[in-house]
């Protein structure tokens, strides 16, 4: 994907077939340019993307398997930057973020997308973003916010990313 320091990408996770929430940042936000989903949609991939007016790259979670057939992982490239999404599970993210920077580290990724944690991160460790949006339907972290993360883009085309929280 192109981008432009007009670029918006709207990065989700663990939906967990609630929309609402969903529903309430993609009004909020207005136009974005592509809808990431890190998985734990519940088989719900459909419905998401009927509520877009843009590109959805989507991730199977680890609750997703009995619902549907989408990938465990996706390498994309985002303006210079190769990306690479996965819901997090297979690297023990719950634990610690070693794993899974090891290992994009390994593959050459710059950026690492990930949720199953239910709490949002933007860490830069060693060359290597890990991103997490949280959960934007049943979050853990202690204020229990729902959350979301948007990345943009300076006019060199790095990205920079927000954590956006939505009250309820």
């Amino acid at each position: 994907m192109e981008v432009t320091e007009n670029t918006r990408i709207m990065i989700v996770s663990d939906t967990h077939r609630a929309h609402g929430n969903l529903k309430r940042a993609l009004d909020a936000e207005g136009h974005i340019d592509l809808l990431i989903h890190l998985g734990d949609s519940e088989g719900k991939a459909g419905e998401i993307l009927d509520m877009i007016d843009c590109p959805l790259e989507i991730v199977a979670g680890n609750c997703d398997s009995a619902f549907s057939d989408l990938s465990r992982e996706k390498e994309i490239r985002i303006g210079r930057y190769n990306v690479l999404l996965t819901h997090g599970h297979i690297y023990r993210v719950s634990l610690s973020l070693e794993y899974i920077l090891q290992d994009a580290r390994g593959m050459g990724m710059d950026i690492v997308m990930f949720g199953h944690t239910h709490r949002p991160v933007v860490e830069n460790k060693n060359g290597v973003i890990a991103v997490n949006p949280g959960s934007i339907s049943y979050p853990r972290q202690q204020d229990r916010r729902p959350s979301y993360i948007m990345m943009e883009f300076d006019r060199l085309g790095d990205p920079f990313f927000t954590i956006k929280y939505i009250d309820v």
